[in-house]
This record gives structure tokens, C-alpha cells and sequence, in this order.
């Protein structure tokens, strides 16, 4: 099986979780935890527990941040080697505040180190032999653009997150992507029209293969040009945690992508994955591996 590179954010997370329910404007009671997190990092441990071999790049300060996420990276086997260290920018930041019924409020990113990953860092033999290329929409659009061109001249399938709606709308084209993996408001931001279906015919123009759109606990749907929608959706989940789940079913995706399995099969892998995470404490499930998911997904449907 060919390696997948990752290129994306490597952050440490700061995770808050309100035990009432929000009151704005004043001091809630709640659990506060931190825990390894990025997009591109997340998808990266995730493809590692599964059994992919993931070759990361990114950026993180020469800091005790930057220490404990590529150590722990390195127990996994993913291959750091490619990721910088900074002097004079820390490791980036996401801080999170949930509700008590585990969905998103509202999150801070503090992405410098990631916005500092330029063209010049996906050369040097960084996608030599590998099967799927993972574009994290934290990255600045010119190193996206770059990553593209790149893998187009190798024949290599892409897969991008555009990671949130301030971030998809400056995205720009995306052609040669092979999946991408938007909610309807990341994607009609990143299309720049109102209506969601022109958003899908807009990306297959585009030559995108998939638009994945995400519908949250409601499933999701893969769209592709001429051919049926692939829906998917599995009974709702207890939910602790729903940060990393996104993560989780692109990386399930793709490492099933990767070991043959057709769309439909991967992207059923990937939901049973970002079911299993919800169900978390952490962005990435601790004890995730192909055959937990196997049988999560065969007990669900």
C-alpha cells in the first residue's frame, strides 16, 4: 500500500467543555482538557491507527508543544521528517468551547506556524510514491495551489478539507481535487453563490470528482458528475466530543481509498470512524483501528 502525505496543521488543542447550559457574557462551569490536535495532524494519526503509512508535513515551534505532538507522531510511525521547526513562531493553537451537549460553540485558531508552510515545502521528493495527497484548508492557497499542480503531474488523487467557511471562501479553483469535503456553508462560501446545487456543479466543472458534503449527525452525501448520489448516515451517537470527527471519516475514507475499496465502501468506512470519534473525549479515538471500525460499521447498519 503507497504512503499517504498529509499536509496540514499541527496544533495543540485546548478543549472546554460547559456543564449548564451557555450563558454569554459570564463565567461557565465546566472540564477543560488539552490534547494533540490540527487538522492535518489528526487525519494523519488517524490514517496511522488504521494502518496507512502517513508521511506528515507542516510547521511547529522549536517549543515543549512542538516536542510532545511529533514525539507522540513518531510513536504512531508517521514520518515527521518533513515537518519544520520554527524558532521564532510557536506550535499553533485551537481552543474550543463546547456545549454540554458536545457540539461546537465557538473555536479559536492560532495558526501562524501553519500559514507558514510555503510552495517550496511540498518539493524534495515529499509525494515520491504516494498513492492519496491530504490538503488541509488551514494552508495558505498559494502552498494549496502548488500541492495540486504537483500531484496532477504525478497522477496522484487529492483530498481536500476546506476546514472552515472563512477558509473556504478564499480557496479559489480547485481543479484536479478528487474529493472534497465541505458542509453546505463551507461550500456555497467557497463557490460564492447561495444555492447548493449550482455550489456541486460549479466544483464538478471545477474537474472535483466528489464533492462529499457533510450534514453533520444528519450523514452526509457524495455527489459526483452524471452519476447517483451516494448517501450515508448511521444512528445518531452518544456524543462527548464531535472535534476530530471530520478528521476521522477523511482519514477512514482515504485509507480505505487506498487499499482499493470502491467510493461507496470507503465512505461508509469513514462514517462509522467519525461515529466511533464523536463518542471521544479527544480529537482522535485512542483505541481506533480497522478492525474496530469493521465492526462498528457492520453493527450499525
Amino acid at each position: 500500500m503507497k504512503p499517504v502525505v498529509v499536509v496540514g496543521g499541527i496544533n495543540l488543542d485546548t478543549l472546554a467543555r460547559i456543564e449548564t447550559e451557555t450563558v454569554r457574557g459570564s463565567s461557565n462551569p465546566g472540564r477543560t482538557i488539552a490534547a494533540p490536535g490540527g487538522v492535518g495532524r489528526n487525519i494523519a494519526e488517524n490514517l496511522a491507527r488504521l494502518g496507512s503509512t502517513v508521511r506528515l508535513a507542516g510547521a511547529v515551534g522549536r517549543d515543549h508543544a512542538g516536542d510532545l505532538l511529533l514525539s507522540g507522531l513518531g510513536l504512531l510511525d508517521v514520518d515527521t521528517s518533513r515537518v519544520k521547526r520554527h524558532d521564532n513562531l510557536r506550535t499553533g493553537t485551537y481552543t474550543a468551547v463546547l456545549t454540554r451537549d458536545g457540539d461546537l460553540d465557538i473555536g479559536v485558531a492560532d495558526m501562524a506556524a501553519t500559514a507558514s508552510v510555503v510552495p517550496a515545502d511540498l518539493g524534495g521528493g515529499l509525494l515520491d510514491d504516494a498513492g492519496w495527497l491530504v490538503l488541509d484548508g488551514n494552508l495558505r492557497t498559494d502552498t494549496i495551489e502548488h500541492g495540486l499542480r504537483l500531484a496532477a503531474a504525478r497522477g496522484i488523487p487529492v483530498v481536500l478539507d476546506p476546514v472552515g467557511v472563512a477558509k473556504a471562501g478564499r480557496l479559489g479553483a480547485i481543479p484536479g481535487v478528487h474529493t472534497f469535503t465541505p458542509n453546505a456553508a463551507e461550500l456555497t462560501a467557497w463557490a460564492g453563490v447561495d444555492d447548493q446545487d449550482a455550489a456541486i456543479a460549479h466544483a464538478h466543472e471545477q474537474g472535483v470528482e466528489v464533492v462529499w458534503l457533510r450534514h453533520g449527525a444528519a450523514g452526509s452525501v457524495l455527489h459526483r458528475a452524471g452519476l447517483p448520489e451516494i448517501r450515508v448516515s448511521l444512528p445518531p451517537a452518544e456524543v462527548v466530543d464531535v472535534t476530530g470527527a471530520g478528521d476521522a471519516m477523511l482519514a477512514a475514507y482515504v485509507h480505505r481509498l487506498n487499499t482499493g475499496a470502491d467510493l461507496e465502501a470507503a465512505a461508509w468506512f469513514g462514517a462509522a470512524a467519525a461515529w466511533l470519534t464523536v463518542g471521544s473525549p479527544s480529537p482522535v479515538h485512542a483505541d481506533l483501528t480497522e478492525i474496530l471500525v469493521d465492526r462498528t460499521l457492520e453493527e450499525l447498519r
